[in-house]
């Protein structure tokens, strides 16, 4: 079956009053979108962009309504809000090299907003007794700090010491919309290996005086720009505080994850002190020499802190988009870590830099 096929159905769908018979009609679209290849995926878009063509008759003025009309009634088919989501996640893909589908992307925001406001995200806490299928999702989801298998998500979970919490949406059910797993311990970390060690010694939450958020990962990316991990942060927050009222600090541990390219960049600027931390951490063995060691922090905390502070985007926020989320949501800057994370990945992402955002308790963690 031909894309056109598929918006000549669409026109249809639209133009029909029976509700059953645009159930069937969504669900047949929804279907045989699935079934399509990438370049015919493309063409459909374009096909919607200008008002479900090959019938060019539709006045322009109509044509964003006829749009967001046309995803509300797909939406009606069964699991239709899934499919639809899934169906951004290859728009926003696809995207990238046509601009021209950003006014598809633009009706979808309304419809997000209203299919996944507040009142509908079901907090859930993630444990080892969890459903195995939901604990699969965490594996497969985690893109912050990937986890290797089920032992390291049971020592994840299991502790008395750590903590995780998803979003669920009934659209979705058994799927996560935004996890974070939260460390809990006595002061703030400076160093990720030091909470995912597998031979620390886990200590009771009623010990603990920090909840360290170290990982939050959206899930999917058909729902990018939608402001889950606020929200998810405000309401674990609200939880640990009435669980454990020993709690007195909330940080994160964050990656940094433009910081290397930026280094780059001013290196290449003429920037002689990025040039020079660049240089150090492309030797082996840097990290057991505590000459060189002294020296990498030294430099990874001043250009980190004129990172983190000062590199922003043409719109004035914040250049780093960690940075950016965290200080957007009320969150300030604790500390600078220069060696938080000193695995391969994290030398070539941040030269080894992470950061802690600190979140005050009140108006901004508060629900």
């Amino acid at each position: 079956m031909s894309e056109a096929t598929i918006a000549d159905r669409c026109r249809v769908l639209i133009s029909t009053g029976d509700e059953a018979s645009r159930v069937g009609l969504a669900t047949s679209i929804l279907g045989r979108y699935a079934d399509l290849p990438d370049d015919e995926k493309v063409r459909f878009f374009g096909d919607l962009v200008r008002g479900f063509e090959p019938d060019s008759a539709v006045p322009d003025s109509e044509i964003a309504g006829r749009r967001r009309e046309l995803l509300h009634r797909l939406s009606e088919a069964p699991g239709g809000t899934a499919a639809l989501v899934r169906l951004r996640a290859d728009l926003l893909h696809h995207l990238q090299g046509d601009r021209a589908l950003a006014a598809l992307d633009a009706d979808f925001q309304p419809l997000l907003d209203s299919w996944f406001d507040r009142d509908s995200l079901v907090l859930q806490p993630i444990t080892w007794s969890s459903p195995a299928e939901l604990r699969e999702k965490v594996i497969a989801y985690e893109s912050v700090h990937p986890i290797a298998d089920g032992d390291e998500l049971r020592r994840r979970l299991e502790p008395p010491d750590r903590r995780c919490y998803a979003f669920l949406h009934p659209a979705l059910p058994g799927e996560p919309l935004v996890f974070v797993e939260v460390a809990l311990t006595r002061g703030i970390p400076d160093a990720i290996t030091d909470l995912l060690d597998d031979r620390r010694d886990p200590i009771a939450g009623e010990a603990a005086d920090t909840a360290v958020f170290y990982s939050i990962n959206n899930c999917h990316a058909g729902l990018r720009g939608l402001s889950f991990g606020h929200l998810l942060i405000q309401q674990v927050s609200s939880e640990l505080t009435r669980d454990l009222p020993n709690l007195t600090t909330f940080v994160t541990l964050s990656p940094a994850p433009g910081f290397g390219r930026w280094l780059r960049d001013q290196a290449g600027a003429g920037n002689l002190d990025a040039d020079e931390l660049l240089h150090l951490i492309a030797s082996d063995d840097w990290a057991r020499d505590p000459v060189r060691r002294e020296r990498q922090a030294a430099l990874a905390t001043a250009l980190g802190t004129t990172y983190v502070h000062h590199a922003q985007r043409a719109d004035g926020r914040p250049l780093d988009p960690v940075a950016r989320f965290h200080l957007g949501n009320g969150a300030v800057v604790e500390r600078i870590n220069p060696q938080g994370n000193l695995s391969p990945s994290g030398i070539e992402q941040s030269a080894g830099m992470m950061v802690n955002y600190r979140y005050d308790r009140g108006p901004t963690i508060g629900v």
